[in-house]
């Protein structure tokens, strides 16, 4: 069986090991049923302030 012959160098395994431990941009998004803008899963309606069907925030209008 071969040996190895030379060493890896340090921005070889350095480069390696970071592009794995780089940060997922994915984030997911769904559409409101209320008002149809782009919000986060199982969250508030930064928009309208619904959440599940019922209005959760009271939006102040001026």
């Amino acid at each position: 069986m071969a040996n190895v012959t030379r060493k890896p160098s340090r921005s070889k395994s350095r480069s390696r090991r970071a592009a794995n431990q780089r940060v997922k941009q994915h984030i997911n998004v769904v559409e409101c049923p209320q008002c149809h803008q782009k919000k986060m899963p199982h969250r508030v309606c930064g928009n309208c302030g619904y959440y599940a069907g019922r209005d959760v925030l009271k939006k102040e209008n001026d």
